[in-house]
């Protein structure tokens, strides 16, 4: 064997051996980035999913009124749910599809939503909402607006929360919760509230819901 190939032989042996060490590096880091997603605090991912409900309910408002469109935002407590729903020519709700960050969204079993909606502080009792154009649900009200459809379809339900397209919002608070029962963890809440309009306020993170 000559000279030179014991030294492309040498070289080669080192290379792999370099690729396996940058490998193993590679899986360390990962292995770490994994443990600390894992490692997040319930109070942090609740900050997160309060945060994302935030920034998602301002960015609809936004939508609605560039596209002249009436929204809502269905409330499921029960599922951990909260939809985004357009109303269309025939008055009848459907769910908003073909934009991904409106989708139906679901919130970890660890945490409770909590939807209030009538007796809030800062409500001015002049407001859109009070004016008979909503009935109690927030929906359209019947009597007020003609409406063509057949009752024979089953429909949706209507949203809580309204996104209409003058920028106007239903007075609304949502109360994120994680209430932990087999923990030593701290209860921990957040409130997003809204007046009449965008942007809707974050308060957080509270350790109690009246605060």
């Amino acid at each position: 064997m000559t000279k030179l190939t014991r030294a492309l032989n040498q070289q080669r042996g080192f290379t792999l051996i370099e690729i396996m060490a940058v490998l193993a590096i590679m899986g360390l880091v990962v292995s770490l980035v994994t443990f600390r997603n894992f490692g997040t605090s319930a109070a942090e991912d609740l900050d997160k999913q309060a945060k994302r409900f935030q920034v998602v309910v301002d960015m609809a408002s936004d939508f609605a009124v560039l596209n002249q469109q009436e929204l809502g935002i269905r409330i499921e407590p029960k599922t951990n749910e909260y939809l985004f729903m357009w109303l269309d020519d025939e008055q009848n709700w459907q769910l908003l599809e073909g934009e991904k960050v409106f989708s139906a969204y679901q919130l970890p079993e660890k945490f409770k939503l909590e939807l209030e909606l009538e007796d809030l502080p800062w409500v001015e009792e002049d407001n859109l909402f009070s004016d008979g154009v909503f009935n109690e649900t927030l929906s359209f009200d019947q009597n007020r607006v003609e409406i063509g459809q057949d009752e024979t379809n089953k429909k949706l339900p209507p949203p809580q929360i309204m996104l209409l397209s003058s920028g106007d919002i239903t007075p609304f608070s949502l109360l994120m919760m994680y209430e932990p029962d087999f923990s030593e963890d701290d209860p921990v809440y957040y409130k997003l509230n809204a007046l009449d309009s965008a942007p809707i306020e974050r308060l957080g993170p509270l350790r109690n819901p009246d605060e």
